[in-house]
């Protein structure tokens, strides 16, 4: 539901702007305001699980998800749709990590965890892909507002099945005294962060306003790192979780590949419209086998899993994405679906299937249970930290390349570009995994508890 999200109100813009009536300015909020509460309050909401009980907050995020979505599709002005994308990013920011979080306690080890996490990024995957898919044929044929009223049966189901299916074990975290300026200081940092650049389609990345935004940030950032080394409360981010080699290097690749595959659906949806003509339906079933190839990506991780270490899967994951993306880069105005989205499609979309699994199963390998929230709030951070970056910067960069002359052939020129960097992007990925990931063996077959007891239990629980 999280990721359908991300993706599925992207298809309707032009019929949320003309419904509602949006400038072009403030049209870019609606995806703003959403990226804007999400990636600020991620730490946030991670830590909140360990302190609080992740049953508990992964119930109140799925709550806010469901209402605020509700009240997204009966907005009748813009400032009310923008405030409900506003509380969408606060209940995902809690939901997010605590469902993360859950997991990794459940599944600790074993054959019984890439199960687990393969599941897991197969629907995290498949759900951003499939956002796309569903965002056009709601747009075309039901109206712009189902790509908001979709996450409500949705979050009812999420709903019931948590109440009824996860155990409310008590909070993992120390009950010391929370830091309330760290959690400010960071909440703050990341938020102005992202709002920088997110704004850069605006004020260009050397304009004062820019540079302003991005140096307080940093500043707030900063402080916040020093608060947590200082502070005799509990911290909302332990300084030595990042020195866990595992965890920053898993943070670091997860950045990258956050970049790079942001910046490619918005250049792949982009070609298929503006410079192919197609139509919003037809372009989101032409990401069906991109959403069906992250699924069987996921499910070869799980097999592989078993024989190859995490670090493996990771390295050939990235480098069979940046294949993709590159011929991907071949792109051109005259090209058929078969060649130029196709096949690419096939092929990066398996490669990102094969990380994802691993990829989360590293990050939180070796972490403390009472920071299991946080680590998990840390890895989606970091994802959509990388995912803000990346469009703003690729997205520039193919500003520059396309020119002040909009033809099929400029703005291919400009796709094109944009495409090359992200496989580039996802080079290096593959070069942090090999570098800085220590390699380890891949799980033994000794037999592992049993996750019923840890996944059922009853309203009363």
């Amino acid at each position: 539901m999280v990721s359908l999200d991300l993706s599925v109100v992207n298809v309707g813009l032009p019929e949320i702007a003309a419904g509602l009536g949006f400038g072009a300015v403030g049209l870019t909020w609606v995806i703003h305001a959403y990226a804007l509460t999400f990636g600020g309050l991620l730490l946030l909401g991670g830590k909140a699980a360990d302190r609080y009980g992740r049953k508990r907050v992964l119930l109140l995020g799925l709550g806010l998800f469901g209402l605020a979505s509700l009240a997204g599709g009966f907005a009748q002005e813009p400032g009310q749709l923008v405030a409900a994308r506003a509380a969408q990013g606060v209940g995902a920011a809690a939901l997010a990590p605590a469902a993360l979080a859950l997991l990794t306690a459940t599944f600790p080890t074993g054959k019984a965890r890439v199960r687990a996490f393969g599941v897991w990024s197969a629907m995290n995957a498949a759900g951003g892909a499939l956002g796309v898919l569903a965002g056009g044929l709601l747009t075309q044929y039901a109206g712009w507002r189902w790509v908001m009223f979709v996450n409500v049966p949705m979050a009812l189901c999420a709903l019931a099945l948590a109440w009824r299916g996860v155990t409310a074990a008590p909070p993992t975290a120390r009950g010391g005294r929370p830091d309330v300026l760290g959690a400010v200081l960071a909440t703050g940092g990341m938020t102005l962060l992202v709002f920088g650049v997110v704004r850069t389609d605006r004020y260009p990345w050397s304009s004062p306003v820019t540079v302003t935004t991005l140096a307080v940030a940093a500043l707030l950032l900063a402080a916040f790192v020093h608060v947590e080394r200082t502070t005799a409360r509990e911290p909302l981010l332990r300084p030595g979780l990042l020195a866990n080699r595992s965890v920053a290097g898993a943070n670091a690749y997860n950045l990258l590949v956050g970049a790079a595959m942001a910046a490619a659906f918005y250049f792949v949806s982009l070609h298929i419209q503006r410079v192919l003509g197609t139509g919003p339906a037809l372009t989101g079933l032409m990401f069906l086998p991109f959403a069906l190839g992250v699924v069987a990506g996921s499910v070869l991780a799980v097999r592989l899993g078993y024989r190859l270490a995490p670090r493996t899967l990771l390295v050939a994951g990235a480098l069979l994405t940046a294949a993709g993306f590159g011929w991907f880069g071949l792109i051109s105005p005259d090209g058929s679906f078969a060649a130029e989205v196709l096949g690419p499609s096939v092929v990066a979309s398996v490669g990102f299937g094969l990380c994802l699994g691993p990829l989360v199963s590293v990050a939180t390998a070796g972490v403390a249970p009472g920071e299991a929230g946080t680590a998990s709030g840390l890895l989606t951070s970091s994802r959509q930290i990388g995912a803000s970056l990346g469009l703003a910067a690729l997205g520039t960069a193919a500003d520059h390349r396309t020119g002040g002359t909009i033809t099929p052939n400029t703005l291919d020129a400009g796709y094109a570009l944009g495409l090359t960097l992200s496989a580039a992007l996802l080079t290096l990925a593959a070069l942090i995994a090999l570098t800085a990931l220590r390699p380890t063996r891949p799980p033994t077959p000794r037999k592992t508890p049993d996750p019923t007891t840890a996944l059922t239990g009853s309203t009363a629980d």
